[in-house]
């Protein structure tokens, strides 16, 4: 399969938005947006409004969000993933609840894009796994449909912590020799430099809006810990080098005052 064909950003905003559309141009406009999403609330949002306005087209705006899903980079089948949260509770709140039956119908569909069963998508399966709690909280997805798919998703979640986001050390020949091997095991494609860091800074963006909403919760005491337990992403390396190093630091200042 080829590499996308990728629109400029400027057609998003280049024509104005116009009631009497062309059901092709609508299609490339939503497509373009789609292309490029990022991990501001806006940007998904947008996005979802988009759609919504052109509901008319909703079977076929569907098909550009699978189509987008098969063809691009990881990093966007994250973004996308993320948009679809977005779009259905939108679609809710404007109860136009085609674009929600359509992704309860395909989301088994979606979750093999964004996570593929070959490893590819390893470093996806947290975004999927936010999303479906995201979409269970909002009813558009059954207790059920969740707990099959987590099944799915620990066996794919078998890649070690951003395996797939780590440069290689050339100087280090064992660990080079294991993070190819896992690679390899898992079918996972190593990012480019520029992928590595445009998802980190995503990452980035995501956990600051996620703190951000911890003040948006109801003011049972349960409720708040209940989010946050489910919000939380997991103890990584990183968490353990900062804790390292923070104890590193209130040593030195206790040896200083002595």
């Amino acid at each position: 399969m080829g590499s996308p064909i990728h629109l400029d950003e400027n057609i998003i905003e280049s024509i104005e938005d116009d009631d009497m559309a062309d059901p092709f141009e609508v299609r490339m406009r939503f497509t373009a947006q789609l292309q490029h999403l990022n991990a501001s609330a806006n940007s998904s949002q947008k996005a979802a409004h988009y759609a919504l306005k052109y509901r008319d087209m909703d079977e076929d705006l569907h098909s550009c969000i699978l189509e987008q899903l098969e063809k691009n980079s990881m990093n966007n089948r994250a973004n996308i993933m993320y948009f679809i949260e977005h779009l259905c509770e939108m679609a809710q709140k404007e109860n136009h609840l085609n674009f929600v039956r359509m992704v309860q119908k395909d989301i088994f569909q979606i979750v093999d894009a964004v996570a593929p069963s070959d490893g590819a998508g390893a470093a996806n399966v947290k975004v999927v796994r936010r999303v479906l709690q995201g979409l269970q909280q909002k009813s558009v997805l059954q207790t059920e449909i969740v707990v099959e798919i987590e099944a799915c998703l620990k066996e794919r979640d078998t890649l070690p912590e951003h395996a797939a986001l780590s440069p290689i050390d050339p100087n280090e020949p064992g660990e080079s020799h294991l993070t190819q091997a896992s690679l390899k095991t898992t079918g996972a494609t190593r990012l480019d430099k520029r992928q590595i860091e445009q998802r980190i800074e995503e990452d980035r963006e995501r956990h600051k809006r996620l703190k951000e909403g911890i003040w948006g919760v109801g003011p049972d005491d349960d409720d708040e810990f209940n989010k946050l337990w489910d919000e939380a992403s997991s103890i990584g390396e990183d968490d353990y080098l900062a804790a390292e190093e923070e104890a590193e630091e209130r040593q030195k200042a206790l040896e200083q005052d002595d």
